[in-house]
């Protein structure tokens, strides 16, 4: 026991023992009463890292008592698939959907590895659990997806986190005997990044790495143990969070030379060419957004020429995106128009429409004064009139403010021409 890792030590046996995602499995959550019943579809569990995907697989399985098989997406393959396929059917469970298949990592799956389960899914040769931290909508198979019920796993909370440690001090037998006292939680939490299995891991190496008789655990041991062996935390989903962010800043920052040394970093580590490319084409909107429009228009050329072309030429095409974007001129004031007009939307309520921008389908609703008034803006000179477009209650609201870059400066100037300054402009 002593060489079992922590994590696979606390690793819950029950939904009992389960931490956090109440919304699936709390006592009256549509997935708790769905495994209460026996009656499990295939799944998708989708989540960040270390919130429990693997572990609620185990379960489900368990408490149908169920053959469970697991693959991971990075070693298995179409052959892996198919003897697993072959052996549910070679032990008499064919059609009865006995048996549960578990596939870590599912998005890294190619179309042909994932059609590879459609047959024995459709049939009920197998129950498919596939786990996975990317949206599956962009990762898996409009043809598989559609045959599988998607449930979102949340990032741990605090409270969540603070649960994992006091149970791991007090029920672990290996660490209950080093009498451990967590004096303070900061840096543990910092270092885990929201992961259960990685907090558990640091948990440990520190728990290991303290002298004998020592057992306050404080932000400062756990730093400097951290800091004296680096190797212990550094994680491919660690990995993943961290260099996407330094490329996004990068970009955000116009260091094109940061930007594509982020990028090779990221290639050279295996990500997956699209997921690089989507967030081009987010970063294009948010960061740059109208102070030069062409980046949006590249960066959804640059996704699709990394799903026609693939690697490795891809990474061609992905420098040539992300060196535009860090030289372009930037702006985020669509991104900040439309966080405040979301807040005013949720602060305001549900906001009548002023009538003369009513919809008048009917004569009803015209005697009804819906669209009486309403000013044609075509109809006038210039293709302006004034009037009033937002409801009463916030009229005058401005959520946009234009950057201060050519485009937006031009865009600024027109804007006050129109409306004369009532937004401000």
């Amino acid at each position: 026991m002593d060489h079992i890792p922590l994590a696979e030590r606390l690793r819950p046996k029950n939904l009992d023992e389960y931490i956090g995602q109440e919304h699936l499995v709390g006592p009256d959550a549509g997935l708790r009463k769905a495994i209460d019943n026996g009656l499990i579809p295939s799944i998708i569990l989708w989540g960040p890292p270390g919130v429990g995907k693997t572990t609620l697989a185990r379960i489900i399985a368990d408490s149908l008592d169920r053959p469970f098989y697991t693959l991971s997406a990075i070693s298995s393959g179409v052959k892996d698939v198919r003897e697993v396929i072959q052996k549910v059917e070679q032990a008499g469970l064919f059609g009865t959907g006995n048996a549960i298949l578990f596939i870590d990592e599912i998005h890294r799956f190619s179309k042909s590895q994932q059609d590879s389960l459609l047959g024995a899914v459709e049939k009920g040769v197998i129950t498919l659990i596939g786990a996975t931290t990317e949206n599956p909508s962009f990762e898996v198979n409009s043809a598989l997806l559609s045959r599988c019920q998607v449930y979102v796993l949340k990032a741990l909370t605090v409270e969540n986190l603070d649960t994992l440690l006091e149970r791991a001090i007090t029920e672990d037998k290996q660490l209950a005997n080093k009498n451990l006292q967590i004096v303070e939680r900061k840096a543990l939490l910092k270092h885990s990044s929201g992961d259960a299995r990685r907090l558990l891991n640091v948990l440990e190496s520190v728990a290991n790495a303290l002298p004998p008789g020592e057992g306050k655990i404080t932000d400062e041991s756990v730093n400097q143990i951290i800091q004296e062996n680096p190797s212990l935390y550094d994680k491919d989903g660690d990995q993943h969070y961290d260099i996407i962010s330094a490329f996004i800043k990068s970009v955000r920052g116009s260091d094109p030379n940061a930007s594509v040394y982020w990028l090779a970093r990221m290639l050279q580590g295996g990500e997956d060419p699209k997921f690089i490319a989507r967030r081009l084409i987010i970063l294009a909107s948010e960061d740059i957004g109208n102070a030069n429009p062409t980046a949006l228009v590249l960066a959804n050329t640059t996704f699709d020429s990394v799903q026609k072309i693939g690697m490795p030429e891809a990474r061609i095409v992905l420098s040539q995106c992300t060196v535009y974007l860090a030289s372009s001129a930037k702006s985020n004031a669509s991104y900040e128009a439309i966080g405040k007009a979301i807040s005013a939307a949720r602060e305001h309520g549900n906001l009548a429409v002023p009538m003369h921008l009513r919809n008048a389908p009917t004569k009803l609703m015209k005697e009804l004064g819906y669209g009486e008034n309403y000013k044609y803006s075509h109809s006038f000179p210039g293709n302006f009139e004034t009037q009033e477009y937002l409801p009463e209650e916030i009229k005058g609201t401005a959520f946009y403010q234009p950057g201060n870059n050519a485009r937006e400066r031009e865009m600024k100037k027109n804007l006050n021409t129109f409306w004369k300054g009532k937004y401000g402009y």
